[in-house]
């Protein structure tokens, strides 16, 4: 099954509970104050978010005679909301480090072994750097995603080690071997907890030790299913760290896929890949038709 098709079927519950029954609306072509209303509602209830449901039906509003159906405008306002720069901020001379953060729970360090085989097929030489010292697990099973999955060079230092410590050391392995990337796997902390965000703010000062520019991506890690949670969650670590971009997570099987609009539109912050199952090649870098096509069901040919 390729991508696409899974893809479709993570985000089945979220077109019947959200946009399949808008797209069931849009095909009576009427886009009359009552019709939009009710599309608003069910916007809403998808979590979407209020102030992107309003966006969409603004510009339903606004651009309607743009398009043959109601249907094909929606798609296109969808499309052009999630669309924007996606590529990874690469710099002009390496290595590049990315630093992956997020709350407990949301596929950190699997996201950060898929992230790794990505840059590995695309011929980088790839560093893991195990920063999440809070939890010996963590270790382990980054270890297991470089060494038996990914394939790629480990640093790591004990469990309860300083977090700083293990990242400076993989960007310095990295700097003095000429190696491609860095990915950084960082605690996950709850955003709500200054003090924890303090500390990450801290690995990141001293990454910058050896490499100025550096982290050149903070990658946050969204878990689809904790629908709009994530916008808090996007809110405090953007505050915090400065984040570059989104890696959207358990999007297989989430009614709530509709959170990606909602977190485009109002932080502006690009998505750069999203996940849709456990396997390794189960992530991918984020297309906004491909993503479009499977809220609304459409084929790719569609």
């Amino acid at each position: 099954m390729g991508f696409f098709d899974k893809l479709k079927r993570g985000l089945k519950k979220t077109n019947e509970e959200t946009f399949g029954k808008i797209k069931k609306i849009l095909s009576f072509g009427k886009l009359d104050e009552d019709t939009l209303e009710e599309i608003e509602e069910i916007l809403i209830m998808g979590d979407v978010g209020v102030e992107c449901s309003e966006r969409i039906i603004e510009s339903l509003q606004e651009r309607k005679k743009e398009f043959d159906s109601p249907e094909q405008a929606l798609q296109a306002i969808m499309v052009e909301m999630l669309d924007g720069e996606r590529e990874l901020n690469y710099p002009s001379e390496g290595p590049f480090v990315i630093s992956v953060v997020g709350v407990n729970g949301a596929g950190k360090t699997t996201t950060i072994g898929k992230i790794a085989k990505i840059l590995k097929n695309n011929g980088k030489e790839v560093v893991l750097a195990a920063a999440d010292t809070f939890r010996a697990a963590a270790i382990d099973q980054l270890r297991v995603w470089a060494q038996e999955r990914a394939e790629v060079t480990l640093i790591s230092h004990q469990h309860g080690a300083d977090a700083g410590a293990v990242a400076f050391d993989a960007v310095q392995h990295a700097k003095s071997k000429n190696k491609d990337c860095v990915i950084i796997d960082t605690a996950g902390r709850l955003h709500t907890k200054t003090n924890l965000m303090n500390e990450l703010a801290k690995v990141h000062k001293v990454v910058k030790k050896v490499i100025p520019e550096a982290p050149h991506e903070i990658l946050l890690v969204i878990d689809a299913t904790t629908g709009q949670n994530g916008l808090m969650q996007a809110e405090k670590f953007a505050e915090a760290v400065g984040v570059t971009g989104i890696v959207i997570t358990k999007l297989d099987g989430t009614a709530k896929g509709g959170i990606a609009l909602s977190i485009k539109e109002r932080f502006g912050i690009p998505i750069k890949f999203i996940g849709v199952g456990e396997g390794i090649d189960d992530l991918k870098p984020f297309d906004p038709n491909d993503f479009v096509n499977a809220l609304l069901q459409e084929t790719e040919d569609e």
